[in-house]
């Protein structure tokens, strides 16, 4: 029996333009993992992060696992008992976020757990005591059958599920911010113009859609755009233990999905 799900967002991702989404420099605060890192888990603010990072991660390693060759229900078992596991033990103390991203460890982490631990896993979720983390594992085999059908890595599916989520909470993000403010009819009209190609854009009819001058539109695009950086930067940035990593993590990010 699975515990009380939590719905994670399942917004679909647009082609994404790198020229279009090309990053600029900015400060960040410290990151929920490097947070969780400096903490060990101490504390119920680094717990916090790393069950948000957690629901943030866990449909690629649901497709690593598939990849791997588990049944949709091996693998929800396997996630979730993957995710308890590491909310319950001290594994963080044994990791230098200095040296690695958030989802290299989860990686790794999980292919140590299914080579070693999978009949355990099995146990634990049948009659354990562990925590396990509420997630929505509703979707996940819905979404997995739409993944491309060539065959492909296990690894090569977790790096574009990786990506693809990424985008998607971004998105779930900016269309969340709009609709707070009461422009979500002007979000949901230029939704699909962020990934596409400057100049690509025929901002007339799309001024016409929404009852807007061509200029207005040309600028709330260029609003649009320039926030959905910033916010992907920040999501980007919230898996790294540096600021400096954020360039590298936004390349591998793009060439996953290329």
């Amino acid at each position: 029996m699975l515990p009380a799900r939590i719905r994670l967002p399942t917004v679909p991702s647009p082609r994404q333009d790198p020229s279009a989404l090309r990053p600029t420099r900015a400060r960040f605060e410290p990151t929920r993992w490097s947070l969780i890192a400096s903490a060990k888990g101490a504390s119920p603010d680094a717990r916090a992060a790393l069950e948000e990072l957690c629901r943030a991660y866990w449909y690629p390693l649901y497709a690593f696992a598939r990849r791997k060759g588990l049944s949709s229900h091996d693998a929800e078992e396997l996630v979730q008992a993957f995710f308890a596991a590491l909310l319950e033990r001290d594994d963080l103390a044994r990791v230098d976020a200095s040296r690695g991203r958030f989802r290299s460890f989860l990686l790794a982490s999980l292919a140590h757990f299914l080579s070693h631990e999978r009949e355990r896993a099995r146990a634990s979720k049948r009659g354990g005591d562990r925590r396990a983390l509420p997630l929505d594992m509703t979707v996940a085999e819905e979404r997995f059958h739409r993944e491309p059908a060539h065959d492909e890595t296990p690894e090569r599916a977790f790096e574009r599920a990786w990506a693809a989520e990424i985008l998607d909470r971004v998105l779930a993000r900016l269309e969340d911010e709009h609709r707070a403010a009461g422009k979500l009819a002007l979000f949901e009209g230029l939704r699909d113009a962020l990934g596409a190609p400057r100049g690509r854009i025929d901002q007339v009819s799309r001024a016409a859609e929404l009852g807007l001058s061509e200029e207005a539109v040309r600028a709330a695009l260029h609003r649009l755009r320039r926030r959905y950086r910033e916010l992907l930067r920040r999501e980007i940035a919230d898996t790294v233990a540096r600021p400096e990593d954020v360039e590298e993590e936004l390349a591998d990010l793009f060439r996953a999905l290329a």
